[in-house]
């Protein structure tokens, strides 16, 4: 029996060509081998062809910011004492602080796997994912799942910010590819003390590891990084007995801190980006990084809206994020593309958002060569998708405003919960 599949559609759905009729992929060994039209596939190839009518065969989405450790965060707050009514940003924080001081270390294990199932089912096939604790790599490596892993880093104490990159880069392997990388995720400028930046960039250049940033997610932040005042110099830093480090702000914004420090780079991976002027958002472009957004967070959190029209017109590479279920209703990329498109009804049309969650996220973790596209050499990560209607026109646009998901193919094996087969 032969190795090889033909998956076949009424449409082939790829970001960097025109929409395909009848459009099919020839899978071996997990990997596109081909793809085109599967009259024309059928004649190259003996192989069995599968068929999905009335369908559309997209590359599976890549989610550029997660978060999955705190996929099951709605049942802890539920199960915790912690009186959870945030009102400002640094609320958040420190109650979602609050809350994951009751969990214990088994806690996280299914809570993992869980964010795991929803992205899959949901389309995702490659995620960036900032991981807190090196020792919960294994849950991933396992999974079916592509992607980056940012290894979080964060702390004011020399001593125990050094523990923290150890660690980091001890979990490391020693050869890592492009289906399952890794970097490094200073967590923020207001969370890492500045005299900690230039370790970060001696790791990063030394191991070849890309860098995941929030990056001035709320006017509290830029408020506290210019002159050291607001709610994380009353609220937050008292809360994580930081005080002593209070009275020394760079008095500049986080963009700008990140470049003095040579922490921007075209490997920089910049998530949020709301609370950047058009100075700053120059800064990220001559930079070359990239930026995640995360609509729906913002607007849970009330942090207000990125600028992505400055963003669009400077031309920097957008990709797009769910960030985590504590400050999202859900980890699909389709409810984030389609919150966005009726956000920012005046800045992206659905091509850009299909580009943002396919080749734009791929480029945006480095995977490129593997991922975001259905084209020769790359994972076989595919979505079937339906219930768009049968006008063949403006099909992209139908797509992703209407279509549903009915199967989920990754590593050329179809996904049945937390297996493929």
């Amino acid at each position: 029996m032969s190795d090889e599949i033909i998956y076949s559609a009424s449409w082939l759905i790829n970001p960097n060509a025109p929409p395909l009729a009848g459009g099919a992929l020839l899978v071996c060994n997990g990997t596109v081998v081909d793809a085109g039209a599967v009259n024309t596939l059928s004649k190259r190839h003996s192989a069995p062809v599968i068929d999905y009518p009335g369908c559309a065969l997209l590359p599976g989405f890549v989610n550029a910011h997660t978060h999955l450790e705190l996929s099951h965060f709605p049942s802890w707050l539920h199960k915790s004492m912690v009186d959870y009514a945030p009102r400002r940003f640094t609320d958040w924080i420190i109650q979602l602080i609050k809350v994951l001081h009751g969990l214990s270390a088994d806690d996280y294990a299914p809570s993992i796997r869980e964010g795991i199932r929803m992205c899959v089912e949901s389309g995702t096939t490659a995620i960036g994912e900032i991981v807190t604790n090196p020792s919960l790599v294994e849950h991933y490596s396992r999974s079916p799942l592509a992607g980056r892993l940012y290894f979080e880093l964060l702390g004011q104490e020399t001593g125990f910010f050094q523990s923290r990159l150890a660690a980091a880069l001890a979990s490391v392997p020693r050869e890592h590819d492009q289906v399952l990388a890794y970097g490094l995720s200073p967590h923020s400028p207001y969370t890492i003390a500045e005299k900690n930046l230039a370790a970060i960039k001696d790791a990063s250049l030394l191991h070849t590891l890309p860098l995941a940033i929030h990056l001035a997610e709320s006017g509290s932040e830029a408020e506290f990084m210019f002159d050291g005042s607001g709610e994380f110099a009353s609220s937050f830093y008292p809360f994580v007995g930081w005080e002593q480090y209070l009275g020394n702000p760079p008095r500049c914004s986080s963009t700008e801190l990140l470049q003095r420090h040579g922490l921007l780079t075209p490997s920089t991976l910049a998530v949020h980006c709301v609370h950047v002027s058009e100075s700053d958002a120059d800064i990220l472009k001559r930079s070359g990084a990239h930026i995640a957004l995360c609509p729906r967070s913002n607007d849970l959190l009330d942090v207000g809206r990125a600028p992505v029209a400055v963003f669009k017109k400077l031309g920097i590479p957008l990709a797009l994020g769910t960030d985590s279920l504590a400050s999202n209703n859900s980890l699909s990329l389709w409810d984030e593309l389609r919150f966005t498109l009726e956000a920012f009804p005046d800045d992206f049309v659905e091509q850009d958002l299909l580009n943002m969650v396919t080749i734009g996220g791929a480029a945006a973790l480095g995977i490129s060569a593997a991922c975001g596209s259905l084209e020769s050499g790359k994972r076989a990560d595919f979505q079937v998708v339906g219930d768009f209607g049968s006008n063949e026109s403006l099909i992209v646009e139908r797509i992703i405003r209407d279509g549903r998901v009915h199967e989920v193919f990754v590593g050329g094996e179809r996904y049945r919960g937390n297996t493929t087969t």
